[in-house]
């Protein structure tokens, strides 16, 4: 099997814009609770074409750079989005669609205090947490009928340590 090399980058939201969005503090905020906590709304919308929303837990193995990637996946009704509750960083690797084909594919890493939210219909690998606590709060649809699309690549991509998490 072929390899394509990809080196990661910091997960920025101008940079993941096409794929989704990236969900962590801002500046724009109101205070509630009598003051005491920053309200940070509406960071992201959840798409769920024909099911419902719901929350799951997600308990994924810790893996390692150079990482050898050879599925790709899709949700054609729902978007995803991947909170990490133990703080660890995450490899996301994404894609551009052409006619059903994953292309131009890229790779992000998140710090351990910024989710995802995974557009509908995007390609992206596996969850992969890059450090210790594969603990996930992921927020997605949960019925309405089949929503995974697996795509088998015909190379690995193999993503080398560098870039990163800022």
């Amino acid at each position: 099997m072929s390899t394509q090399i990809l080196t990661p980058r910091p997960l920025r939201p101008t940079d993941f814009a096409p794929y989704g969005d990236v969900v962590e503090l801002g500046s724009d905020h109101v205070l509630i609770n009598d003051g005491r906590c920053k309200r940070f709304s509406d960071l992201s919308a959840l798409v769920a074409e024909g099911g419902r929303v719901g929350i799951s837990l997600f308990q994924s193995e810790v893996q390692a750079l150079p990482y050898s990637c050879t599925l790709l996946e899709r949700h054609p009704h729902g978007s995803q989005c991947f909170v990490p509750m133990e703080g660890c960083t995450t490899l996301y690797i994404v894609a551009e669609d052409d006619a059903g084909t994953p292309v131009r594919p890229k790779a992000f890493v998140a710090h351990g205090r910024q989710a995802v939210n995974i557009a509908a219909n995007t390609w992206h690998g596996v969850l992969t947490p890059l450090s210790d606590g594969g603990l996930y709060t992921v927020i997605d649809r949960v019925d309405g009928g089949p929503n995974l699309e697996e795509y088998p690549l015909g190379m690995a991509l193999t993503v080398l340590p560098g870039g990163g998490a800022e």
